[in-house]
């Protein structure tokens, strides 16, 4: 996106050459691109939605700090009220992470290949990046490299499980990580749930207040649509983000769903369990199409709800699929240390049948 004259001249200097946020979206038959959970909401939870929105209260304000989500939250979580925020989306969250701690003269540490939005928030804030990238080959990242990092940082940032790569950060490393850094850290958690039992930074906030971890209902609770994050955190963390945050930016709407889905997250479980037998067997079929294939085609065991593939020819394997198949994955290909990567969203079984169909295809016909 290139700015108009007239709007470089009136644009803050910062923000001059910033690029808006490109999902590459296409209009496809099946999307495998977003990591959404394309299994949807279980029926039991659709309809406690559906009753919670159609009840909801449109001509006043919503609550503020969306009180009854947080307390929910917070029996579920085992932590007070006083230590949750809840925004529009897990992206607020990170803005008014940055927004708040960042800032010009301050360094966010990251650990790319990660969000994108990160790096992008950071320039939004005039927040300097230092980067520490993982493991080209096993995607993994250098603990001490990124101790040494956040030791003369302010921030930090780092996914688990890691988007696009799939592997959970281990929680020592996050409690060296924790001591180290001067500012706060925050540990990203979107697709946690998809994770195994006691992978979640969560048991580590009582021993270091300045952990952050963000969650999301976009994920696992199949409401990316709805658009509700929170964030946990030392109660003294949380006042700073009620200060920041953009008033009422949590709808009645948003909170009504978002509610009545963690009432009900029980009818989750079968959905999420569905989603990890998935994750397994689109893996080995990937793994399996790219066994005989030279070096570094491969594939990475995976956390989340999608798996990263490095292909030969990936791009155009990508457009092949979007143009004949009609179905989306996510190139990564222009990303530094993901050449040749695409990543593949864990779909229903029959989507995941044809994926692995198309690419079997494809991967031979670009392979003669």
């Amino acid at each position: 996106m290139q700015l108009s004259s007239r709007m470089r001249t009136l644009v803050q200097a910062h923000l001059v050459d910033t690029e808006p946020y490109d999902p590459m979206f296409s209009s496809t038959r099946i999307n495998l691109s977003a990591n959404e959970n394309t299994y949807g909401l279980p029926d039991a939870a659709r309809a406690a939605i559906d009753e919670a929105l159609a009840e909801a209260v449109l001509n006043r304000y919503p609550d503020a700090m969306a009180n009854p989500l947080r307390d929910e939250l917070a029996s579920w979580l085992g932590v007070d009220r006083e230590q949750i925020c809840v925004g529009n989306g897990g992206d607020e969250g990170i803005f008014n992470f940055l927004f708040a701690f960042g800032g010009a003269g301050r360094t966010l540490v990251t650990c790319p290949p990660d969000f994108s939005e990160y790096a992008q928030f950071a320039g939004l804030t005039q927040t300097a990046v230092k980067q520490v990238f993982r493991d080209p080959d096993t995607m993994l990242p250098d603990a001490d490299a990124l101790v040494a990092a956040v030791a003369t940082a302010d921030l930090a940032i780092f996914t688990s499980p890691n988007n696009p790569t799939g592997d959970l950060m281990p929680l020592d490393l996050i409690e060296r990580l924790c001591d180290a850094c001067p500012g706060l850290v925050m540990i990203d958690e979107a697709y946690m749930e998809f994770a195994e039992p006691g992978a979640s930074a969560l048991a580590l906030l009582p021993r270091h207040d300045n952990l952050v971890v963000l969650r999301t209902f976009s994920k696992a609770f199949a409401e990316a649509g709805v658009r509700c994050g929170y964030v946990v955190a030392a109660s003294d963390i949380i006042d700073v983000y009620a200060a920041v945050r953009q008033i009422y930016s949590v709808s009645c709407l948003t909170q009504a769903a978002a509610l009545a889905a963690l009432e009900h997250r029980a009818d989750f479980e079968p959905v999420i369990a569905r989603i990890k037998q998935e994750r397994a067997r689109l893996h080995e079929g990937i793994s399996a199409l790219v066994a005989g294939l030279p070096a570094p085609a491969r594939t990475w065991p995976s956390s989340g709800n999608f798996i990263l593939a490095r292909l030969p020819q990936a791009s155009r394997i990508r457009t092949r699929l979007r143009d004949e198949y009609s179905i989306l994955v996510r190139d990564f290909s222009y990303a530094p240390g993901l050449d040749g990567c695409l990543r593949i969203t864990v779909g229903t079984p029959g989507e995941n049948d044809e994926v692995l169909a198309a690419l079997a295809a494809l991967i031979e016909e670009e392979t003669r």
